[in-house]
């Protein structure tokens, strides 16, 4: 199997995240934004009953 004997030790809370957070931010700010064009589509198919 794989044996990482080189590898360095990980020591908890050492980690940089800004860049994980950064990702996640515009992750979630993409899904809000296609929900709300979603409901959109919807409310503008009910009142123009297409």
């Amino acid at each position: 199997m794989a044996e990482h004997h080189n590898a360095p030790e990980h020591v908890h809370g050492t980690m940089d995240i800004a860049e994980h957070e950064k990702m996640f931010a515009a992750f979630m700010k993409f899904w809000v934004y296609l929900f709300g064009a979603s409901i959109l589509v919807l409310i503008f198919l009910a009142l123009f009953n297409s």
